[in-house]
């Protein structure tokens, strides 16, 4: 029986034996991990990045593109609608002042939590595939 491990020390090789199996190409970098996905049915790519806080692993979706000033009221709306019913991954317009504001989807976990790795595998497919639905969501009912 596979042993619980502790999220903190262990997230980054838990994303990579899952990434590997799954045959994910990720990027690397020194405060975090990036995984895309292909989000059916659109022409839109789900941009998954794994990062840490002090006390979360934090994974926050982008279908990679910048909203216009027009479509911020419009994307909030569709986060509102997301997360009324569905909660993860709770859904935001994200840098609505700054110079690329964008619809985005976060998700975490405690590092102080333990997980098997097939339980963490479990939970990343969970993620990627709300992520799809989510995006799919935004394009098809929002147009954004």
């Amino acid at each position: 029986m596979p042993q619980p491990l502790l999220l903190r020390t262990s997230w980054r090789p838990m994303l990579d034996r899952w990434a590997n199996r799954k045959s994910y190409m990720a990027t690397v970098e020194t405060s975090s991990i990036t995984l895309e996905f292909d989000i059916p049915k659109t022409d839109r790519m789900l941009i998954t990045r794994f990062t840490t806080t002090k006390s979360l692993l934090v994974v926050f979706m982008t279908n990679g593109r910048t909203l216009k000033p027009d479509q911020l009221a419009v994307a909030a709306a569709a986060a509102n609608a997301w997360n009324t019913e569905q909660l993860v991954p709770m859904l935001s317009v994200w840098d609505v002042r700054g110079p690329h504001p964008c619809i985005a989807g976060v998700c975490v976990l405690p590092l102080s939590c333990r997980l098997t790795q097939p339980d963490f595998d479990v939970l990343a497919d969970e993620w990627v595939e709300h992520g799809r639905a989510m995006f799919a969501r935004c394009r098809e009912l929002f147009r954004i």
